[in-house]
């Protein structure tokens, strides 16, 4: 957990709106706006396609270091950029090179600030919320059923186990009255998320689904495209008043935005006569709901798992399913014909795919909550057993791969987590077949992560009163690492073209599928961040704007676990060696020989190291590179540069 520091006086921050300024960035300009985002290829561009064209530009009138190759080179040898300590402002190098999308986030905030959060000095906003919903709960409950009643779809692209939408139908009942739902499509909002193109076309593809299934229940699903994101909550309470439905229910998320937009609807509805009510549901244990026996929140895995599997046992009600609505009133298709009538909107322009794209997506990760269901049962019936032993390997396919289902809210993780334990000989979570309880651990890592954003907010970006973002390294001290923005590496890296198989190998399956197996993942992730030195934040976006089951919590959990930034991180003293992951994780190359093809006909233990191991004419001939960087001296510069980062020897 990060050392708990007392924000001085001198700070001058006077409110969790950060009305005042931004100490460490006030030298940050908003006129370097970089318009563009971290895309070198798309999801499914193959790298050959890839233009070399740098992607890390800044703005015109931006003063950017220089990124010649051959000055990098020199660099790295003695692991500086050429910049003194005092030099090097960290908060505008990262926003001119896209670390903070400037349109809708100011610059960086400052380590005083997290330690305000840390001290609880500033309520988080999962307490702002939970704070609005205790104190209008009396006047909500006096507001009684209008003439139908909302169910608020977002991340929860269900009908069964869904605990706002059961709710709300059982609302909806008690009177008679129709349910109705709604989703809305913003355009900001995906790209304020980095959403990928492939999740949204995802999305979109569940809510036709979703739409048949519904009408098949004459409920109607009213779905609309709003291209500013602050207009989202007056547009919604204003159907709500042109309804007559005087309650509104959806599911919480837990990033900084979603949850203060929340706890500014449970008030102004009710100022407009409607009842708000947000509840937990993506997660199976609610954040603040395990401590640890000094009363704080755990920040490593392990105990919080153990207080995590403890609490379930304790309340195995978390675990009980939500029922599906029932049907409506046959009235409703006539009072809401227009709203049955309603076409699903395309994806936003810059969200969007080709034909090929579209088509290859559709067959790779077919939607809807009926395929997460089929999914899931077939892994638990034909691989669970033996996850333990085989999960850990891109090529096995022993993986359950629902986790775009979980990201979406097509399948919850009460439900995975719950009809897990029933194939198992025990009701125990942690116990009985191995591979079942370990399956169910990695479940649990969601849950871990998105109590970790709820509870340290500062590792989400957020806009409020144009004063502060946060974007934050969990360990908020790392913020003081020199990293590398080497344009030519992060683009062989995102393209997969570094010369080290099994990282490219990864990549391309990333650029292809939107999808990549856990160990590669990390295996990636430790070679941005440590071989190349280059931001982890880059690897974070980049990761978010191609994979379809982009999740934030989990992606920022994951890249700060491989840089040594984040909660329960690996120390930073431990860096994957590529060659040696690539010879544990795919001893017969098979994942490398299906992603990249250049290595196809590459035999045996080369297939590792190709240059290295005396295939080279073979791959240079099918036009494979040689390697970027040297590992041996990128793990010294990366020893160097972290300890001058964090002031220490230890981690």
């Amino acid at each position: 957990m990060p050392p708990k520091r007392k924000a001085p006086a001198s700070v001058g921050y006077a409110d969790s709106a950060g009305a005042s300024t931004n100490k460490r960035s006030a030298r940050s300009k908003p006129d370097s706006l970089r318009q563009t985002t971290l895309n070198p290829v798309s999801p499914s561009r193959p790298p050959s396609e890839a233009s070399s064209k740098p992607r890390l530009a800044a703005a015109p009138d931006s003063k950017v270091p220089n990124n010649d190759t051959s000055n990098k080179n020199n660099n790295s040898a003695n692991g500086t950029n050429g910049l003194s300590d005092t030099q090097f402002d960290h908060s505008r190098v990262e926003e001119r090179y896209g670390i903070v999308q400037r349109q809708f986030y100011p610059p960086e905030m400052s380590n005083e600030r997290c330690a305000m959060y840390n001290n609880n000095e500033l309520p988080r906003p999962i307490e702002v919320l939970e704070a609005a919903l205790r104190e209008t709960g009396d006047a909500r409950s006096q507001i009684p059923v209008g003439e139908a009643v909302v169910h608020w779809f977002k991340r929860d692209l269900r009908l069964n186990d869904n605990r706002a939408l059961h709710l709300a139908a059982a609302k909806a009942k008690s009177k008679n009255v129709p349910l109705i739902c709604m989703f809305i499509v913003s355009p900001q909002d995906y790209q304020a998320h980095l959403t990928s193109p492939a999740r949204v076309d995802f999305e979109l593809r569940t809510l036709a689904i979703m739409k048949r299934d519904l009408a098949a229940l004459d409920i109607p699903l009213y779905i609309t495209s709003i291209d500013k994101r602050k207009r989202i909550p007056e547009h919604i309470m204003q159907l709500c008043e042109q309804w007559g439905a005087r309650h509104l229910y959806c599911n919480i998320e837990y990033e900084v935005d979603e949850l203060r937009r929340e706890a500014m609807m449970t008030r102004k509805c009710l100022e407009r006569g409607i009842a708000f009510t947000a509840v937990h549901d993506d997660i199976v244990v609610p954040p603040g709901a395990l401590k640890t026996g000094q009363g704080k929140q755990y920040a490593v895995y392990s105990p919080w798992f153990r207080a995590w599997i403890a609490h379930v046992h304790k309340h195995p009600d978390l675990l009980e399913a939500f029922e599906a609505p029932g049907r409506n009133p046959t009235s409703t298709r006539e009072k809401f014909k227009e709203v049955f009538e309603i076409v699903i909107p395309a994806a936003p322009p810059n969200k969007s795919l080709s034909d090929e794209e579209k088509k290859r997506f559709e067959h790779l990760w077919p939607a809807g909550e009926h395929e997460a269901l089929m999914r899931l049962d077939r892994f638990l019936s034909e691989r669970i057993g033996k996850y333990k032993d085989t999960r850990n390997f891109p090529a096995a396919n022993s993986t359950a791969t629902v986790s775009v289902h979980h990201s979406a809210g097509t399948l919850a993780a009460r439900t995975s987590v719950r009809r897990a334990r029933d194939v198992n000989n025990t009701k125990k979570l942690d116990g009985g077949n191995l591979g079942i309880a370990g399956w169910i651990s990695e479940v649990a890592w969601r849950d871990f992560y998105k109590h970790v954003l709820a509870h340290w907010p500062y590792i989400w970006q957020v806009l409020k009163k144009r004063r502060f973002t946060m974007h934050k390294p969990f360990k908020y001290e790392y913020t003081n690492i020199e990293w590398e923005y080497n344009d030519a590496h992060f683009d062989a890296w995102c393209t997969g073209r570094t010369g080290f198989p099994i990282v490219d190998a990864a990549m391309r399956q990333l650029n292809h599928m939107g999808y990549m197996h856990n160990r590669c993942r990390m295996i990636v992730a430790s070679f941005l961040a440590k071989d190349l030195l280059i931001d982890w934040r880059m690897g974070e976006i980049y990761f978010m704007e191609h994979l379809i089951d982009g999740d934030f919590a989990s992606n920022n959990g994951g890249w700060g676990f491989s840089a040594s930034t984040g909660v329960d991180p690996q120390p930073y003293f431990r860096i994957f060696n590529p060659l040696l992951q690539s010879e544990k994780f795919d001893p017969e190359g098979e994942y490398i020989r299906k992603w990249v093809e250049e290595l196809a006909d590459v035999k045996g233990k080369a297939i590792h190291d190709p240059y290295g191991r005396g295939a080279g004419d073979v791959a240079k001939r099918n036009g494979y590179p040689k390697p970027i960087v040297d590992h041996k001296k990128c793990r010294e510069r990366a020893l160097a540069r972290y300890k001058a980062g964090i002031g220490r020897e230890t981690a």
